[in-house]
């Protein structure tokens, strides 16, 4: 039976993502960055971290079939309305997660490349291979760091300086992908840049200056907010500016749970009057609402398989 209010409630958010026990990053990331940019998760475990905030020590994958069965059952039940693919943990998950994928084109999936150095060798290059051939073909937004997608998408570059964000998105859509968004460009005087970008233009940018701190978790937060808000209904730039911003307020007010590095505070905005009392000197305000973009449509998840 339908409840009366299905129209309001809220859009239905897929994450397959491993689960990750220091609360850093994976699932527990994903979970929290859906629910505060207003959307419901569905979360799909592909595996699990051996970590603390410091460092990954291991990671135990799912098997494909327990990892299908999880999500397809949720889709049968529910309405989604973006899908957002973390770190799935090997190239059989991978490929299932494509073929669901292709079984639902017309939802919008942003992937997110984290830094996978912790891993072996062999593993890496299985995965990256994996990822580049059957995910990216599927994905609308990919998203990563500067350095990680600069040495995943072009190993060979000779250039004398760094590619751009337009040189990677132009490295990524060979693969498919319509959009990138490249964070942590390096920039003078202890700035970073985040570009969104495809071959052609620069669709979006916005500086902020380097923390000092290392995080842990930042680009699943970053990847999770920006699914949900295109899940309820932002247009691709608008959603990239909020979900910037929502980043930059979960890293300003992080903190430091264990003995490794600062967790993102991704529920900043749930402080209560007395501390946001105690926060007065911060001189923006999350009430002032974006400036008007122009329109910009977001493609499906077209597939090529």
């Amino acid at each position: 039976m339908e409840t009366e209010d299905s129209e309001t409630s809220p859009a239905c958010v897929m994450s397959f993502n491993a689960n990750d026990p220091s609360g850093a990053g994976g699932l527990t990331a994903d979970i929290s960055a859906i629910t505060s940019a207003g959307a419901h998760a569905l979360a799909v475990v592909t595996g699990a971290y051996v970590r603390d905030t410091a460092e990954i020590f291991d990671h135990v994958s799912f098997d494909e079939e327990a990892v299908t069965e999880q999500a397809r059952t949720a889709l049968e039940d529910m309405p989604v309305a973006a899908i957002k693919v973390g770190f799935v943990g090997s190239p059989e998950t991978i490929s299932a997660i494509a073929e669901i994928a292709s079984d639902y084109a017309d939802v919008p999936l942003i992937a997110y490349m984290p830094n996978l150095s912790w891993w072996e060798e062999e593993a890496i290059d299985s995965y990256l291979d994996a990822f580049r051939e059957l995910m990216l073909p599927q994905t609308t937004v990919l998203v990563g760091n500067h350095s990680s997608l600069w040495r995943w998408l072009l190993p060979d570059w000779t250039g004398d300086k760094s590619p751009s964000a337009r040189d990677i998105a132009k490295a990524a859509s060979e693969f498919g992908v319509p959009y990138t968004l490249v964070t942590g460009v390096p920039l003078p005087e202890q700035f970073i840049d985040n570009v969104l970008a495809t071959p052609q233009a620069i669709l979006y940018s916005e500086k902020f200056e380097r923390f000092e701190a290392v995080f842990a978790g930042a680009g699943d937060t970053l990847t999770a907010a920006l699914t949900a808000l295109l899940a309820n209904g932002h247009n691709l730039q608008a959603a990239t500016a909020e979900a910037l911003t929502y980043l930059d307020h979960s890293l300003d007010a992080g903190f430091h749970p264990g003995m490794g590095h600062i967790v993102p505070d991704r529920l900043f905005w749930a402080q209560t009057e007395e501390d946001a009392m105690d926060a007065g000197d911060d001189d923006s305000d999350p009430d002032t609402p974006l400036l008007p973009l122009p329109p910009f449509d977001l493609p499906t998840n077209g597939t090529k398989h």
